[in-house]
């Protein structure tokens, strides 16, 4: 089935403190861009998908620059346009030891975050889509984003055309203003066929505390999500356990309504940057849903995904179908 994966959401600038350190210890940050939906779509780029890009960028060079990155990137960015406002910035203090990775955001008033449901053209951006991806973090930067993601995802389940939600929560973005996550959130998953969530995720929607510790309580908490919104057709999540800042055990699930899959816990160490590792294992299952595989192959996709990004600076996922087969095939040495 030929046609575009299309992608809604932020462009973000991410700036991060050299190796180890805490913001402003020295004076200089690397730069590199990202956003969560920009990043599956980068993914699934390189893994050979038509992808493109929708969102709305300042007319600066910051603006400018991100969308080159993501353009060169193998992903199509005629439909980001300019509107007033500015970039949104994160910075990121990484981790080490017993030590957390810090992020701090500075994204309000962005361009993107102060264009509405009226600023895109729906029906025409998705016309020839075969997927809508969207996340919840573009619900959460306020009432116009929210309003557009939400139109977004309506718009597509008019069409016919399936919709791929990252629940995504962020609940420093959504304190922000007079927000009410549950309700949005739960509109947006109601309209999507595949989501990305964990039991955290659905016990905000749907009021009820589910456990995440085993197999069984995990298929739990996916079963009554299905039920909640009977156009669901796949739940993806991944389960990590933090040993250390750069070492980390993570386990992936897919589940179907007729059964699922959940593999091996695999420990992922000497960790080079874990940001992205979500949207990593978002493209990997894609990709292996995408091609017509069974749960098993999507959480292993996603799961060699996901544990790639971990070796990889950036925010975005940027291996093939090669890397994903050398990754299962547990190959260390050099390919040459």
């Amino acid at each position: 089935m030929s046609g575009r994966l299309v992608f809604f959401g932020e462009l973000l600038i991410r700036l991060t403190a050299p190796g180890n350190e805490l913001l402003m210890q020295s004076p200089s940050l690397a730069l590199h861009v990202g956003g969560a939906e920009a990043n599956v779509a980068i993914g699934l780029a390189h893994l050979g998908h038509d992808c493109a890009m929708v969102s709305k960028i300042p007319a600066n060079a910051l603006g400018r620059g991100a969308v080159a990155a993501v353009r060169g990137a193998g992903v199509d960015c005629s439909a980001v346009t300019s509107a007033r406002g500015r970039m949104g910035l994160y910075f990121l203090s990484v981790g080490a030891g017993l030590r957390s990775s810090e992020i701090v955001y500075d994204r309000a008033g962005s361009s993107f975050a102060a264009t509405g449901a009226e600023d895109y053209d729906w029906d025409g951006l998705l016309g020839d889509a075969r997927l809508l991806h969207l996340s919840g973090i573009t619900p959460a930067l306020g009432p116009r984003s929210a309003d557009a993601a939400l139109t977004a995802a309506r718009t597509a389940k008019r069409l016919g055309v399936p919709v791929s939600f990252d629940g995504n929560y962020r609940a420093m973005l959504w304190e922000a203003w007079d927000s009410d996550p549950r309700a949005v959130l739960s509109e947006l998953i109601g309209l999507a066929d595949i989501l990305f969530g964990n039991h955290r995720d659905l016990s905000l929607v749907l009021g009820q505390e589910f456990s995440g510790e085993g197999a069984d309580r995990r298929r739990e908490a996916a079963e009554a999500g299905f039920a909640a919104f009977p156009d669901l057709k796949l739940i993806a999540s991944t389960a990590r356990h933090t040993v250390t800042a750069d070492h980390h055990r993570i386990a992936a699930r897919v589940d179907l309504r007729g059964g699922g899959h959940q593999t091996d816990e695999i420990d992922v160490t000497d960790i080079v940057d874990r940001i992205g590792a979500g949207d990593a294992f978002a493209a990997g299952v894609l990709h292996a849903h995408l091609a017509g595989d069974d749960a098993k192959a999507m959480a292993e996709s996603g799961l060699a995904l996901t544990a790639l990004k971990h070796s990889l600076p950036g925010d975005a996922s940027r291996f093939g179908q090669g890397d994903i087969d050398a990754f299962h095939g547990g190959g260390l040495d050099v390919r040459r």
